[in-house]
């Protein structure tokens, strides 16, 4: 059977999303206009979370500085992000979506991937299908979407990526070769800069280029299992299917860049217990524990630096993470100015078995930290993250959930 699948992007979500909100209640429409969605301009980790089709024409991009992008655009309408919101939206043109396939795979709050094969007896022409998913968002939600429609995840997430707003792209293993190979190699799916730059050093500047490279020149420059990959990927090829069920997470992890950088322990080890407590929290609630514990620093150069240290039994217990954490961060920081400080739990078991103290002993008031732990959870799930804070984490704020 010959696979169709559908890739679904909303296009420009957040901005799209409060532009929808704002027009309901009578405002004017942000898409219209150069407009983004940012924080607090005033602080400089605010960044570009989202813009308008009109903001792009100043060079205003995505994930930049928002006071980089009012330098380009001093009349530039921000708005703040409303997260409530996109969750609302999210849920909205994804419930319109799985109208159209049983096997439907949420890959972001904006995207998800639709296995349309064998739905031939339902939708004779996909095409057909794919304007009318397209246009019935549109027509009751408010926003546009991307449709992209390939032979596999890879050509539809690709597809999708084409010409915007509010359009169906096809990209089928015939078309690879037109559409696909006269790309930049930059525009290939899951290609780092990094990596990207390599290659044109070789002199692989487009898709094409990659897709028939000899992979004995790619080898002693990206590794034998990263050659594979993108002579696979340039070519089209990928097996991955659409799984309506997300896999379990591999890892818990939280990280914060502070407003003013870090100077003093102090200060990072309360950053560092809101982030230990927020991963922790996570964790529980999937009833998970981790046996493994790593900090990340980022110093005033932009590099990053991290630390990791493996447990002798898997633990969930903020306290015993956060001991862990901190000594991590003595062994890692010499108190040089921090701009990103993060937490990592990883190597996770399930909730079962002996859970035994990193401290010596079966409990080491352990148990009690479990229930503490679990009573904290229960109160901020039933009255927000914010209402019980650590001792220690006081006037820190709190990386949510």
């Amino acid at each position: 059977m010959n696979r169709v699948i559908f890739h679904i992007d909303v296009n420009s979500a957040f901005l799209s999303w409060a532009s929808v909100a704002r027009v309901k209640a009578g405002e004017s429409d942000l898409r219209r206009v150069p407009s983004a969605v940012s924080g607090d301009p005033s602080k400089r980790t605010s960044v570009v979370l989202a813009k308008s089709i009109p903001a792009k024409k100043f060079d205003v991009r995505t994930g930049e500085p928002i006071s980089m992008a009012l330098k380009k655009c001093p009349g530039l309408v921000i708005v703040p992000p409303d997260f409530s919101l996109y969750v609302a939206c999210s849920r909205a043109f994804k419930a319109i979506c799985a109208d159209y396939s049983p096997l439907m795979e949420e890959f972001s709050i904006d995207e998800c991937f639709l296995d349309m094969s064998g739905m031939e007896h339902l939708y004779p022409n996909i095409l057909d299908a794919a304007y009318e998913l397209k246009d019935r968002i549109k027509n009751e939600l408010g926003f546009t979407v991307n449709v992209g429609v390939g032979s596999n995840k890879l050509l539809a997430k690709m597809a999708s990526d084409f010409e915007k707003p509010d359009k169906v792209h096809t990209l089928f293993a015939a078309e690879v070769e037109s559409k696909m190979w006269p790309l930049p190699v930059r525009d290939l799916l899951f290609l780092g800069k990094a990596t990207a730059e390599k290659l044109e050093r070789l002199s692989i500047i487009t898709i094409g280029d990659l897709a028939t490279a000899d992979p004995s020149v790619l080898r002693p420059i990206v590794g034998e299992k990263m050659s594979r990959q993108l002579h696979a990927r340039a070519n089209g090829m990928d097996s991955s299917p659409v799984e309506a069920m997300r896999p379990k997470a591999k890892s818990y992890s939280h990280s914060i860049t502070p407003e003013e950088n870090v100077t003093d322990y102090d200060t990072a080890d309360a950053l560092l217990l809101a982030l230990t407590d927020a991963a922790a929290a996570r964790m529980r609630a999937d009833h998970c524990k981790a046996f493994n514990v790593s900090v990340v620093i980022r110093d005033t150069d932009f590099k990053n630096r991290s630390h990791q240290r493996q447990l002798d039994c898997a633990t969930d217990v903020t306290r015993d993470l956060y001991t862990v954490a901190k000594s991590l961060l003595r062994e890692l920081w010499n108190k040089a100015p921090l701009r990103l400080l993060g937490v990592a739990l990883s190597d996770l078991t399930d909730g079962t078995g002996m859970q035994f103290s990193l401290f010596g002993g079966e409990d080491g008031g352990s148990e009690k930290q479990r229930k503490i732990d679990a009573a904290v959870d229960a109160v901020r799930g039933k009255y927000g993250k914010d209402t019980l804070l650590r001792g220690a984490t006081m006037g820190v704020r709190r990386p949510k959930k």
